[in-house]
């Protein structure tokens, strides 16, 4: 097996769960990929982190990790890279510094917002509004798993590159073996 299907088996024998669940795109599914579940393992962690640092296109200044599964990859990853990191909340803060974009300045810098699971995007379309807004430049977009459930197309909409670890096909393939 390869180095590449052993951590997509792992990553899917830790983290695929049965059962229903509902999305927070609203949708209700059968199948849930638990990122807590693989962020909570060091060894797997370390794994996806390896893999992810491969993706992080060149001319990126800054890894932007959402909140609250894309913070331990953010933050890892920037160990990794040497990249500074910024985490990002679901809204600002309503004391302290107010701010939605914690950890330094983005203005005029090209971050990747790194996430753990992308389904509809929809969390990494309302991070991608407030940063551009600060006047950060996001083209790209970081991920463990892609579910493969449109969130693809609708970043593509807003001119963003998905860059998936792992894709839905990959794991189903993984379970198939």
């Amino acid at each position: 097996m390869s180095d590449d299907a052993a951590l997509t088996a792992r990553v899917r024998a830790a983290s695929h769960l049965t059962g229903t669940f509902l999305l927070r795109s609203g949708k209700t599914s059968t199948e849930y990929f638990d990122k807590y579940l693989f962020e909570a393992d060091p060894e797997l962690l370390a794994a996806i982190v390896d893999g992810l640092t491969g993706l992080v296109p060149a001319g990126t200044e800054i890894l932007a990790g959402l909140e609250l599964g894309g913070v331990p990859l953010a933050t890892l990853l920037s160990q990794r890279t040497g990249l500074p990191a910024r985490f990002v909340r679901k809204k600002a803060k309503e004391y302290g510094t107010r701010r939605i974009a914690e950890g330094g300045e983005v203005t005029g810098r090209r971050v990747i917002l790194v996430e753990d699971v992308v389904t509809s995007g929809g969390a990494v379309l309302d991070a991608t509004k407030v940063l551009r807004d600060d006047g950060a430049l996001v083209e790209d977009v970081l991920c463990v798993i892609d579910r493969s459930e449109g969130g693809r197309k609708r970043l593509a909409e807003l001119g963003l590159t998905l860059r998936p670890l792992l894709t839905r096909a990959e794991l189903d393939a993984a379970a198939a073996r």
